[in-house]
Formats: C-alpha cells, sequence, structure tokens
C-alpha cells in the first residue's frame, strides 16, 4: 500500500512589532527669521460659494494622539515665572511668515499642533479668516476641539485657552492691539512665549510691563 506524504503544517505568520510613538520632546528655541520673506500661500485657500472641506490640520511629527480641548472659552492664568520668551525679529509685512516658520520649527522638533496658539495685530492669518467666514460659532469650534493650532486675532485672543507655546506676529495694526495681543499671549503661554516684530519695540512694550 502506498505511503501518503504528510502534509506540511502552516504556521501562523508571526505579527510584527508595534510601532512605538516617540515620546515627546521639548522644543527648541526656533531660529531668529531675518527679515521679510516672500508672502506664503494661504493654507486654506481661497473660500468659494460652497463651504469647501476645512484646511487639512497640521500633522504632529511624533503621531501624538490629539487632546480634548476644553469645552468652552477658559479664563486664563498668569504666565508661570519659569515661562521663555523668544523674540525673532522680522518687518510687519514679514512677521506672519517669521511666525509661520517658528510654528513649523516647533512641530518638527516634536511639540503637538495643539501646543500652539498664534496671535496676530494686523491682518488675520488666512486660515482664521477662512474660518470666520462660515461664522463665530465655528471659528470657536476649532479652538474648543484642541487638536490644530489656532490663529486669533488680537481683538479676540482675550477669549483663548492658555497653551504651552504661544507665538504673537506683530504684522501691522495699531499700538493698542500690540500691547493687547502681548498682554494676552504673555498670560496664556505655558512654556514659551515667542514673539515676531521690531525687537526694539518689543522690548519697550514688554519693559512697560505688558
Amino acid at each position: 500500500m502506498p505511503l501518503i506524504p504528510e502534509e506540511p503544517q502552516i504556521h501562523e505568520k508571526a505579527q510584527g512589532p508595534r510601532a512605538t510613538p516617540a515620546s515627546g520632546r521639548t522644543a527648541p528655541t526656533p531660529r531668529p527669521v531675518p527679515g521679510p520673506r516672500p508672502a506664503a500661500p494661504p493654507r486654506p485657500g481661497r473660500p468659494g460659494p460652497a463651504r469647501p472641506a476645512p484646511p487639512a490640520q497640521r500633522a504632529s511629527r511624533d503621531s501624538a494622539a490629539a487632546k480634548p480641548g476644553p469645552s468652552g472659552p477658559a479664563a486664563p492664568a498668569a504666565a508661570p515665572a519659569t515661562t521663555q520668551i523668544q523674540l525673532i525679529p522680522a518687518s510687519p509685512e514679514g512677521a506672519l511668515d517669521a511666525a509661520e516658520e517658528a510654528v513649523d520649527l516647533l512641530l518638527d522638533s516634536g511639540r503637538t499642533p495643539g501646543d500652539v496658539l498664534v496671535i496676530t495685530t494686523g491682518d488675520p492669518h488666512p486660515w482664521a479668516a477662512h474660518e470666520l467666514s462660515f461664522g463665530d460659532a465655528a471659528y470657536w469650534a476649532q479652538h474648543d476641539a484642541g487638536d490644530d493650532v489656532f490663529y486669533a486675532d488680537a481683538a479676540v485672543a482675550s477669549r483663548a485657552a492658555s497653551r504651552p507655546v504661544v507665538v504673537v506676529a506683530l504684522n501691522g495694526g495699531p499700538e493698542a492691539s500690540a500691547v493687547a495681543a502681548l498682554s494676552a499671549a504673555h498670560a496664556r503661554a505655558g512654556a514659551l512665549l515667542i514673539v515676531c516684530g521690531d525687537p526694539q519695540r518689543i522690548n519697550s512694550l514688554l519693559g512697560a510691563g505688558v
């Protein structure tokens, strides 16, 4: 009687190792930005008659999970004594681009998008203008989600909650806007305050007790 060859045993394929998310790292001080640079294209694009898809959110470089935001505007807390202040020289025309570069450096160094608040004193950031075109409620819903960089004008920055890093772009506007922006930023910066503008003017405002 012929022998039947034994059927080979099928072994279950072993699963590969799971990727371990990198631990958060402290953001180094952003490099100074020399003078104005060509204007960066608006991130959200031009809004059409119908509402387009919302601007793509910045992805954290270390794939950190998004943190839930507050349910509503929170009362600002006084900036702790350990808050570092970094000045980035820039003209009013180049301040917004300098702030954008600072944000990119923060994200590249491990900060999550929800860690960063950007305040402008002149024209609003294109993202803020885009969201506000659909109403105040939609705009602040993005803030409450707390999972992306949030851009606010100096006039409404007092409604924003505290974040680990606050970036101020002195991109024009009246002196009162600069004072309001620096005051709100200093009160909300948990670890790092970055100010993009004329250093002499910034030091004067900060020296006045802003």
